[in-house]
């Protein structure tokens, strides 16, 4: 089911409103399912300055920052909308997620600490293919965490800085995709897998796993996923 509305909790009037208002609202997109064929794309701008709790400026600011991220569309007497890449562009942005996840796994490999890599159990351990159809909400939150958990672990901030430009429309492809065709089940073997080459120190199969893993997310992508 798509997000009907955003969940937004107003701010305070500070120096940087600008900047805490793009944050509050990336934030606010990002846990939207945005690829839903019922999300809600057009953007109020006078009910978000409302519920925001600030003036238009500095939203118009933050609006403007998400514009040229490429999150949001300002259609001069039209409107503001959340924006929607086509088929080909996310083809070509699952394409670069799989290489720069990769190359952190690989790092991850070498790098992440006894932490990092227990949170990496944490997402992976409680959930087991055959029965994770039966915890799909909470299953599908903690793949979108795991990715994120490879990324942190790589210690580049070069990579989490390049995925990030990436990270809106990349989740809510996964979002939408992890019901489709047995792809959970699926899913939660390949994270087990790559758990277990990091935690061995094993970069080279786990860049491998990782790539082949977001590949997959590809072909699925272009044979079954229809976008406008």
């Amino acid at each position: 089911m798509a997000n009907a509305d955003l969940d937004i909790q107003p701010i305070d009037d500070t120096p940087s409103l600008k900047w805490r208002a793009y944050d509050a609202l990336k934030s606010a997109i990002a846990q939207m399912d945005i690829y839903d064929d019922e999300a809600q794309l057009r953007l109020d701008e006078r009910a978000l300055s409302l519920r925001f709790g600030v003036s238009r400026t500095p939203l118009r600011e933050a609006l403007a920052q998400l514009e040229l991220e490429g999150i949001v569309r300002i259609v001069p007497r039209r409107g503001i909308y959340i924006a929607r890449k086509t088929k080909g562009e996310i083809l070509e942005m699952i394409t670069v997620w799989a290489a720069l996840e990769s190359m952190a796994a690989r790092l991850a490999a070498e790098e992440a600490s006894p932490e990092q890599i227990r949170e990496l159990h944490a997402l992976v351990d409680g959930f087991h293919g055959e029965d994770v159809g039966q915890h799909m909400y909470e299953y599908s939150d903690a793949n979108i965490r795991f990715h994120q958990a490879i990324i942190a672990a790589s210690g580049c901030r070069m990579i989490a800085d390049l995925a990030n430009g990436l990270f809106t429309h990349v989740r809510a492809i996964r979002r939408r995709t992890i019901y489709e065709r047995d792809r959970a089940r699926r899913s939660v073997v390949d994270h087990k897998d790559i758990v277990e080459a990091i935690e061995a120190r094993n970069g080279e199969r786990a860049e491998r796993l990782v790539r082949e893993h977001t590949l997959k997310l590809r072909d699925h992508v272009d044979e079954f996923v229809t976008l406008d």
